[in-house]
């Protein structure tokens, strides 16, 4: 399915100014949001208790923090709404064993009367789990990175292994920063959700680099830039079908998937967004920024077949015995 006119070229090139402009006003925003107001660390980074309580009538949150807060040992208590009035997570700072004993109707007990509650859910995560867990989210990011950076090296010219690492980092950045952005807890679903996102975004812009090795191949006598024109252009439609579908997907799944699965389908919303429009805005402008030279690259290839051929005649020469 087409799109866009078959044969027409796009000048994405001199639009990508415009995006790189964009792209860095945006990834500068995340940085000063990871600074202030920062992230917040779920109950699996931060450790501490999580307990979800549904009422009948809309919940009473300040009467809620006032007997909660009454309380010793749930001092620093948090209380907020959860996905509708009648639903509210409760955080506990601590994961002590003297709390950890049955904490759900203890904390039934203490609530008891504010209305008719039920506990709903119970989640318990001590301060050494939690540290692991986030230094473990931390070093599988970067683990996603350096095999990318390592693979594409290997298939492409090292500028566009460097151009597709600076566009994974960017995606990352700016999907981090909607996390803090729409205030939701750092947690192993939010990792899972940009580990999610590499993998999308290094898909779409692997596929536009094929498409450029393809066309400088066939264009002797073009341009970089044309070449880079003629290649996003030729994969335009797939690209929008792809992101499309993944939006489509990620959309449903934030507006009806609720609550609890918010911190995994708001940066993969995001994600869905920010990696198709780097693949075809910011990937294929860095590798120009950075010096490409296709005269050079051709250079290499003669050489490279040159010296297949050398190799094919010697082989030729020992097989009929004449070395």
């Amino acid at each position: 399915m087409d799109f866009f006119k078959h044969n027409k070229v796009y000048d994405f090139v001199k639009m990508s100014n415009y995006g790189i402009v964009l792209s860095l006003i945006l990834f500068a925003g995340s940085l000063v949001l990871f600074i202030k107001p920062g992230f917040s660390l779920g109950i699996d980074f931060a450790g501490g208790t999580i307990v979800q309580v549904q009422y009948e009538k809309p919940a009473p949150l300040s009467e809620i923090r006032k007997t909660l807060e009454a309380v010793e040992k749930y001092n620093g208590v948090q209380v907020s709404e959860f996905g509708s009035p009648e639903e509210i997570l409760i955080k506990l700072p601590t994961a002590s064993s003297s709390v950890n004993e049955d904490i759900g109707q203890e904390v039934a007990n203490v609530l008891k009367d504010t209305g008719n509650l039920s506990v709903r859910r119970v989640d318990v995560v001590g301060p050494k789990v939690g540290s692991e867990l986030r230094e473990k989210g931390s070093v599988a990011l970067i683990l996603a990175l350096i095999s990318i950076l390592c693979y594409v090296s290997y298939r492409y010219e090292w500028r566009f292994a460097l151009a597709a690492i600076l566009a994974l980092v960017h995606d990352v950045v700016i999907a981090a920063g909607a996390v803090v952005l729409f205030d939701i807890d750092l947690g192993l679903e939010v990792i899972a959700a940009l580990l999610t996102i590499i993998g999308y975004s290094i898909n779409d812009t692997i596929i536009i680099f094929d498409r450029i090795r393809e066309t400088i191949s066939l264009r002797n006598q073009e341009t970089l830039e044309n070449v880079i024109n003629e290649a996003l252009s030729a994969t335009l439609s797939r690209t929008i079908l792809t992101s499309l579908t993944m939006f489509f997907a990620v959309f449903t799944l934030y507006v009806f998937g609720g609550e609890i699965i918010k911190g995994f389908s708001l940066p993969m919303l995001v994600g869905s967004i920010v990696g198709s429009y780097s693949s075809i805005f910011v990937a294929s402008k860095l590798v120009i920024l950075f010096g490409f030279d296709l005269q050079k690259y051709y250079q290499k290839v003669i050489e490279a077949e040159r010296k297949a051929l050398e190799k094919k005649k010697l082989r030729e020469m020992y097989e009929r015995g004449r070395i």
